[in-house]
């Protein structure tokens, strides 16, 4: 969704148990996998590089359709556009067709629906949580050659979704302007009057989702209940400091939204576009999540669907995850075997003490909650 508009990325990613999974717990690398490669292989119903025989055959395959649809990829999210770009160039048979980079993950989805059978249907999805379980069937199953190094709690079993990049909730604020909230209710202050804005609408937006869940949590409520964190921002509402404007690098640029709940990847970026824009991660609980990627299941480009698989979970492209301010899913199975970039790591943040990460159930019950309460207590 552009810049910073992926408003519908939905929940924060699969369960993670302790701040550790968010580190990133695994096993080590997958070997790439070989075989007899087949010119007669179904790439539609491969779930795994051995059903093409070996992962060159896939390349083959892939480079044979030629095409390959993204959709909802913003180019400065989490650095898409740097890992679009090498995608391009190292495979550059494959024309890489961007598809609405401003749209959620709920239309990503209905992109797939309205365009069934058509060349133009999205070939991969990036999405929340809470859309990818909503979907399951939408997605074809598949494990990239170094699944062993994805935490179990981060991915689907059989492969239909699987967690990629994640980050902490965070709060960034243009400095010039505003002092760093120490804590959540400083924003209730009349220093923030029409100043604070979310990441889009919460019954829809993964960053807005997750808003909600910072507060609840930061308002010793729960994960069970987000509750505390509607009535937050019902306050923030009431006191005229809630901002209903869609974020994008060009309203931090202007000052029309000068303090925005974002992941601390994405609010980091925009230093780059503001030298006052700094980003606070709060004390106490912190909430982290995860993105997901997943195939369609009827991709019209099914082997670049699935090498754009191995291609994200690659080290080469974990590393890019992480100098886009994210933290790769396999980060912990490439720092045990010493192919992260050392130097991108130890820049990262410093992780809260306690996080959290709702489950499956709590996420749903979140939504349907959200769905319930949020219009009329922000109305």
């Amino acid at each position: 969704m552009a810049r910073i508009t992926r408003r519908a990325r939905i929940g924060a990613g699969i369960a993670l148990a302790t701040t550790a999974a968010l580190a990133l717990t695994a096993c080590s690398g997958a070997a790439d996998a070989t075989g007899g490669g087949s010119s007669d292989v179904d790439a539609a119903t491969a779930t795994s590089v051995t059903d093409f025989g070996t992962f060159a055959d896939l390349e083959a395959a892939a480079k044979a359709e030629g095409s390959l649809n993204v959709i909802a990829l913003p180019r400065d999210w989490a650095n898409y556009g740097e890992i679009l770009d090498l995608f391009a160039e190292k495979y550059p048979e494959i024309t890489i067709n961007e598809t609405s980079p401003d749209v959620s993950s709920a239309e990503e989805i209905q992109a797939a629906e309205t365009n069934k059978g058509l060349d133009t249907a999205p070939d991969v999805f990036d999405l929340g949580l809470t859309v990818a379980l909503q979907n399951t069937d939408a997605f074809a199953p598949y494990k990239v050659q170094t699944w062993d190094d994805i935490p179990e709690e981060l991915k689907e079993p059989s492969g239909l979704f699987v967690g990629d990049y994640g980050g902490y909730m965070s709060i960034g604020y243009d400095s010039s302007k505003f002092d760093a909230p120490a804590e959540l209710s400083d924003l209730l202050s009349s220093d923030y009057k029409g100043a604070v804005a979310i990441n889009g609408d919460p019954t829809q937006a993964g960053a807005a989702f997750a808003a909600v869940g910072l507060a609840t949590v930061q308002s010793d409520g729960t994960l069970d209940d987000f509750q505390p964190g509607i009535d937050f921002f019902s306050e923030l509402q009431q006191a005229g400091n809630l901002l209903k404007v869609d974020v994008t690098t060009a309203t931090i640029v202007s000052g029309e939204t000068p303090v925005v709940f974002d992941w601390d990847y994405l609010n980091a970026s925009h230093s780059a576009d503001n030298e006052d824009w700094k980003v606070v991660v709060l004390d106490g609980t912190g909430y982290a999540g995860y993105y997901n990627q997943a195939i369609n299941v009827d991709a019209p480009h099914p082997a670049a669907a699935r090498l754009w698989q191995e291609f994200l979970y690659s080290d080469e492209v974990q590393n890019l995850w992480l100098k886009g301010g994210a933290r790769p899913v396999r980060m912990e199975a490439m720092t045990d075997a010493g192919t992260i970039d050392a130097d991108l790591a130890a820049a990262l943040p410093e992780a809260p003490e306690t996080t959290v990460v709702p489950t499956e159930e709590q996420s749903t019950n979140a939504g349907t909650l959200l769905g319930e309460k949020w219009a009329a207590a922000v109305q």
